[in-house]
């Protein structure tokens, strides 16, 4: 059974991510997921072993949900418990629109919501799952650095958004004043 452990916080761009891996993650190399911007971890991503026949075809899809930060300013006037309970219903709507598409190739789906250390969570996952694969899948955010998820991840600063902006906005006006 091959595993794949995914990390989302945009269920239609996560749905886009895992589209080359149609037919159960038998994409375009015989045992497993062809996406380009996966990050391979852990020992040889093909199947168990002691799986045959068509168990080996099934894929199981650990999903996680990256649910965005409430700001500071709210979360002063909004309670621990309330917090996790938006954190829970979100992550539900985002698993209720990806898990059927899942379900409907032939996987089965489980479900976590992310809490803490990303790094960590897929350490705890890989302890669980040692032959899993993990995607980040999650949506690059104009002006925010995401949180790797492996350790042998890049991180990716994006440096020049921010001041590309502005940039632009100061030639705007100067084009405008003139």
């Amino acid at each position: 059974m091959d595993k794949i452990i995914v990390y989302l916080d945009d269920a239609a761009h996560a749905l886009a991510q895992l589209a080359p891996m149609e037919n159960g993650g038998n994409g375009g190399n015989g045992n497993g997921a062809s996406i380009g911007s996966n990050s391979r971890v852990g020992e040889d991503a093909g199947a168990d072993p002691e799986v045959s026949g068509s168990a080996a075809n099934s894929t199981l899809w650990i999903l996680v949900a990256c649910p965005p930060r409430i700001t500071k300013y709210i979360s002063r006037w909004v309670t621990h418990s309330a917090r996790n309970n938006w954190r829970l219903k979100w992550s539900e709507e985002q698993f209720s629109k990806i898990a059927p598409t899942l379900q409907a190739r032939g996987g089965a789906v489980t479900t976590h919501v992310a809490r803490g250390p990303l790094v960590e969570q897929t350490a705890s996952l890989l302890a669980v799952h040692p032959t899993a694969r993990v995607l980040d899948a999650r949506l690059p955010r104009l002006g925010q650095d995401m949180e790797p998820v492996t350790r042998n991840q890049p991180v990716q600063y994006d440096r020049w958004s921010l001041p590309g902006a502005v940039a632009g906005m100061g030639a705007l006006l100067v084009l405008a004043s003139d």
